[in-house]
């Protein structure tokens, strides 16, 4: 099959950009069929490619075959530092007819963004197609981050190790509560993950701790040994998390976005318990659909959340380019 012609991407593409994302979605969903039914609509994918398309300082490519599109990317930059000088190519950033295809779509997209500077390039990819990762892979990018979902057992069998309570938190404990929470960013800066994150401050700790405590938005529950928190989970609902909206988030769907240990706790099964306990908390609050997500290079958490259920259902692939 010869390589695609590729030229800019423009709101003209808009339409065939929809239609391209449906399919691929609707690809997706007959793997990993938890995922929103509603980005199958045309019109629905097509507004989450206006999206991506209408963030500023975005830019991209089409490929056609025969005159016919085949293919699109959108990459755009986050202003956020710790990303680098980047682009971003989101889960609604991309779709091909042909896998392949993506490989041409980049090169010409990433020659403008390498000459802008930005070097720093991350991507969403659905985890179920293989063929398109391996596309991807070919471009020297590597896996970074995995967005896993499962469903919600109707029962879950909440074991509590012996010494443990599972409980909430208390304004009185802030302190120990910082502990927890200042334990995940220290062991995501460690090998192999040697995250860029900076690490928060106590007191950027405890002021987040105290807004939280007040706030109650969030569902949270502490493993506690003889009254001192040892490890914390922490629930959303999936649509109050930018990282978790759109296509990476189910419809109606709970988000488990913080969960730490105390080094010294790991592997107590305390961490098993609180993830059963936040099952049976989702089946009372009526969610069918929990997801979260892990660094792929944090040996704990690539493993832990596998082994609770938790499918990858997209892939956060990453190239730094010297």
């Amino acid at each position: 099959m010869p390589a695609p012609s590729v030229e800019p991407f423009s709101d003209a593409h808009l339409d065939v950009a929809g239609e391209l994302l449906a399919a691929r979605h609707l690809r997706h969903r007959r793997v990993e069929p938890l995922l929103s039914a509603r980005y199958e609509d045309p019109a629905t994918a097509r507004a989450e490619v206006e999206r991506v398309w209408r963030i500023e300082g975005a830019s991209g490519t089409i490929a056609r075959r025969e005159e016919h599109v085949v293919g699109y990317l959108i990459g755009a930059p986050r202003p956020n530092p710790v990303w680098g000088e980047n682009v971003w190519i989101e889960a609604a950033g991309h779709a091909v007819e042909v896998a392949e295809d993506v490989r041409d779509l980049y090169a010409v997209a990433a020659a403008a963004w390498v000459e802008e500077g930005r070097s720093q390039h991350y991507v969403l990819v659905p985890a179920s197609e293989r063929v398109l990762l391996d596309a991807w892979w070919r471009l020297s990018f590597g896996q970074q981050h995995a967005h896993g979902i499962r469903e919600v057992p109707d029962s879950a069998d909440v074991r509590v190790p012996d010494g443990f309570e599972i409980r909430g938190p208390r304004e009185e404990e802030v302190e120990q509560l910082i502990d927890v929470d200042l334990a995940l960013p220290d062991h995501q800066q460690r090998s192999p993950v040697f995250s860029s994150l900076a690490v928060w401050s106590r007191e950027e700790s405890r002021e987040e701790w105290l807004k939280t405590l007040a706030d109650q938005e969030e569902t949270i529950l502490i493993g506690a040994r003889d009254g001192r928190p040892v490890a914390g989970w922490a629930y959303v609902p999936a649509e109050r998390s930018s990282e978790t909206r759109n296509l990476l988030g189910p419809d109606h769907a709970a988000f488990l976005g913080f969960a730490s240990t105390l080094p010294e706790f790991r592997g107590s099964g305390i961490g098993v318990a609180l993830t059963e306990a936040g099952f049976a908390w989702a089946a009372q609050a009526g969610y069918e659909v929990m997801i979260t997500d892990w660094r792929v290079t944090n040996l704990l958490s690539s493993r832990f959340w596998p082994r609770r259920g938790f499918r990858p259902a997209f892939l956060r692939l990453y190239r730094s380019i010297p």
